[in-house]
């Protein structure tokens, strides 16, 4: 079993930066990669980043140029920097720990984190 929990969310401002956490606690496994994922109201939820085994990164297209996913060497932290905030980025921002994480889809992931919320005001 793997434990994922985010931390660092909060409020920002359009333009402004936040740095996500995703702690992992439990068994490693060293073939899985973590991505992040955010829903907003009312939305589906959708691909952000992704990091996988051997450290490939993996952006959405709205991410791409503007945040940027890492480890640390345990693979026990994976961060996310957000730069360029736009209201639009405004959502619950999930962790997950899965396999073929260049998929970008939620439906390779089998362990999730709680989520932390992502407000940024215009």
């Amino acid at each position: 079993q793997v434990q994922l929990h985010e931390s660092g969310g909060g409020l920002a401002q359009s333009g402004g930066s936040l740095r996500l956490s995703c702690a992992s606690t439990g068994r490693t496994y060293n073939s899985y990669g973590t991505g992040w994922f955010r829903q907003a109201p009312e939305k589906e939820r959708e691909f952000v980043a992704a990091i996988s085994w051997d450290g490939a990164v993996y952006y959405s297209d709205s991410a791409k140029g503007r945040f940027a996913i890492s480890r640390n060497n345990d693979r026990t932290m994976v961060d996310l920097q957000m730069n360029s905030l736009e209201p639009e980025d405004t959502g619950v921002y999930y962790c997950a720990v899965g396999q073929e994480v260049y998929r970008r889809t939620s439906s390779t992931y089998y362990y999730w984190g709680q989520g932390t919320q992502v407000t940024v005001s215009s």
